[in-house]
């Protein structure tokens, strides 16, 4: 769902009932809330994370709705679903720069043509702003985790059940089990 054209920051900062949105294209551009799977699995990526920042710092967890305010040509803001921060984090304020880390994980509509077009050109957004490592997390198909990497976007590294996905050299030293992300339902 997309509203005002030539949207602010600012406007951001009042979007009714703080719900999350981006701003593209000067744009608002609504994302709906997610599902259980999606959500769940934003949740356990998170918590990962946030046991790294404890165990190592280097940088802050930041989980779902988070405001990440970019300059791009068409693309003000990013809201993924987890990232890791390296930036200051000393303010009430969105934060300024793009994640080093994103996790952008597929909700129920964000499968087809259409949507993998959109979440080529949103790591493609993500790259041109500074982000190091995005995981483009697919809860249904076998490969569950690929992970770009801004120095070869266009070769990611799959990971599939069994596997430790990675998030080098964005988030050094962490590992995830995929099995932790999406259980393994007998």
């Amino acid at each position: 769902m997309v509203t005002k054209a030539g949207a602010t920051v600012e406007d951001l900062y009042q979007v009714k009932d703080h719900r999350k949105a981006e701003i593209v294209n000067g744009e608002i551009v609504f994302m709906s809330p997610t599902g259980a799977k999606p959500g769940r699995a934003a949740m356990r990526i998170t918590s990962s994370l946030s046991r790294h920042e404890q165990e190592h710092g280097g940088g802050y967890a930041f989980g779902d709705n988070v405001g990440f305010i970019v300059t791009l040509p068409h693309r003000q803001s990013f809201s993924p679903d987890a990232a890791w921060y390296t930036g200051g984090i000393d303010s009430m304020d969105f934060l300024k720069g793009a994640p080093a880390f994103a996790a952008e994980i597929r909700s129920k509509n964000d499968y087809g043509a259409k949507a993998e077009v959109a979440i080529v050109n949103k790591i493609r957004d993500y790259f041109a702003a500074g982000s190091k490592v995005v995981w483009d997390v697919d809860l249904l198909g076998d490969i569950v985790v690929r992970v770009y990497r801004s120095t070869d976007p266009d070769h990611p590294t799959i990971y599939k059940h069994g596997d430790l996905a990675e998030a080098e050299p964005a988030v050094p030293g962490w590992q995830m089990p995929v099995n932790e992300i999406v259980p393994v339902t007998v």
